[in-house]
């Protein structure tokens, strides 16, 4: 992927203490217009990527992972069909505040995040994430999550509750429900398969807007059944746990 003109590459040590040269800079060296900037981290593949720049020509999409062998299959389809308003970025995702500055990314797409069950600081929607987004999201900016996951569902849902953060979407059973979107176009392969397994899908959609000393709940969540045995399991983890 080198040779692609829509992927970006950066090694972790060369953005630990430093902006990225594209840190708000995209619309202009990157994607050369003014269209709003979506993000989707943790792409994989890149198939939701790659399916939203379809349906949204007027925005301007880019698919983050560490794993280039994953993000190959949706940076070569987005070559192969011309789509001009998709970039990859490939790094770590606790590194994503070096890539983009200020108010420069309107919305963040989560799909189907490991829930890091045992791990909270690792949870995607964390608040040690949030915060992170903040750094770069508009005010109001939106982000969406979906997953399979009942655990990072409900640990998300008491999170927004602590910090009366009120959801713009909350269904916990996205294709059983009345909740009608373009979105419901796009399923990966995954998503697929677990809906084949009779695993529902959840979706939230909810602002951040600039939010800072986020309160990570005290609750206790009951694991998923099918990534994790055992009992409930607190959704903050203190001390030195691993």
């Amino acid at each position: 992927m080198a040779s692609y003109p829509h992927v970006v590459e950066a090694p972790f040590n060369k953005v630990f203490n430093q902006n990225h040269t594209l840190s708000g800079r995209w619309n202009k060296d990157f994607f050369k217009n003014e269209n709003p900037i979506v993000l989707e981290l943790g792409c994989g593949k890149g198939e939701y990527t790659v399916g939203l720049a379809r349906l949204f020509p007027q925005k301007n999409f880019i698919g983050v992972d560490i794993k280039g062998n994953r993000m190959h299959r949706g940076a070569t389809d987005a070559m192969n069909e011309g789509l001009r308003n998709v970039g990859f970025l490939r790094t770590r995702i606790e590194a994503i505040h070096a890539f983009f500055g200020p108010s420069e990314v309107d919305e963040i797409w989560l799909t189907f995040p490991d829930p890091q069950i045992k791990k909270y600081r690792k949870r995607l929607t964390s608040t040690r994430f949030l915060e992170a987004y903040a750094r770069f999201l508009k005010p109001g900016g939106i982000i969406h999550l979906k997953t399979d996951s009942a655990f990072m569902y409900t640990y998300t849902r008491e999170l927004l509750k602590e910090n009366q953060i009120d959801p713009l979407v909350d269904e916990d059973d996205l294709y059983a429900g009345n909740y009608q979107d373009e979105i419901l176009s796009i399923q990966t392969y995954y998503e697929r398969k677990w809906l084949d397994h009779g695993i529902s899908i959840k979706y939230l959609k909810f602002r951040l807007s600039g939010v800072f000393g986020l309160k990570e709940p005290e609750v206790e969540i009951e694991p998923d059944s099918y990534r994790s045995a055992g009992r409930g399991v607190k959704a903050r983890r203190t001390g030195n746990s691993k």
